[in-house]
């Protein structure tokens, strides 16, 4: 079985449409090619119980939860509180974090460098050498920021803790509409219950007019559902086969 992961976007101007959430398409890329399965996605405003309350939920169900967002200093950054209230924790200072703050934030008042190390009771700080600021751990909560390059080089520093045994797929395009074919594709999965079987129409698109992707992690699984595929389609439908 594969580990699941759970993504928290976390910030009002997501909401609001001022910015492109950019954060959790970047997730899933890395977590799928990392055989992690993304089972939940979702938005959540600028609110401390609205987001202790889906982390505490989201910690329940899935083996991660990656948040994003509300980690700064300003007075809409609730996250790291948001996340100790979820779970039940005390906020305390954490020695070695104040340590970096007082270093690379000298000149900041006393007040926010406080603020920027205050985390939940048991935190991990993952520090890799290219990270001048540790990823935060709580138990199987990650905080990130929300800020798109820093969120992508703090996760490429850690990544591998999350790596998995990955997913095999096979991709097949045919030209004709999804209509002609869903109950082919009803038939193939009767037959393998397992198969991760994704069904995508383009339009316009001047080869093909439907994707078809087997995903599995069991490669000869995918192979022999793929054959299959091919054996329930009238040959004259497939484009390609990748």
């Amino acid at each position: 079985m594969a580990k699941t992961a759970a993504i928290v976007v976390i910030g009002n101007e997501i909401l609001s449409g001022k910015v492109t959430d950019t954060n959790s398409p970047f997730l899933c890329r890395e977590l799928r090619a990392l055989g992690v399965d993304v089972r939940r996605i979702v938005v959540v405003p600028d609110d401390l119980a609205a987001i202790a309350e889906e982390v505490a939920a989201c910690a329940r169900t899935y083996d991660y939860v990656f948040t994003t967002g509300g980690v700064g200093p300003t007075h809409d950054d609730v996250t790291i509180a948001a996340v100790a209230h979820g779970l039940q924790r005390p906020l305390v200072v954490h020695p070695e974090l104040q340590a970096l703050f007082e270093t690379h934030w000298a000149d900041r008042p006393e007040t926010l460098r406080r603020k920027m190390a205050s985390v939940p009771a048991g935190t991990q700080l993952l520090l890799e050498p290219s990270l001048p600021i540790p990823v935060l751990q709580v138990d199987n909560v990650y905080i990130f920021p929300g800020i798109p390059q820093l969120l992508q080089r703090k996760f490429a520093a850690i990544k591998e803790r999350f790596r998995e045994s990955p997913y095999w797929g096979r991709e097949v395009y045919v030209t004709v509409p999804e209509s002609s074919i869903a109950h082919l594709l009803e038939a193939l999965l009767a037959e393998f219950p397992e198969l991760q079987l994704g069904s995508y129409p383009q339009l316009g698109h001047p080869d093909y007019r439907v994707k078809l992707t087997l995903e599995s992690k069991d490669p000869d699984y995918v192979a022999r559902a793929c054959a299959r595929l091919l054996a329930l389609l009238p040959p004259s439908c497939v484009a390609r086969v990748e």
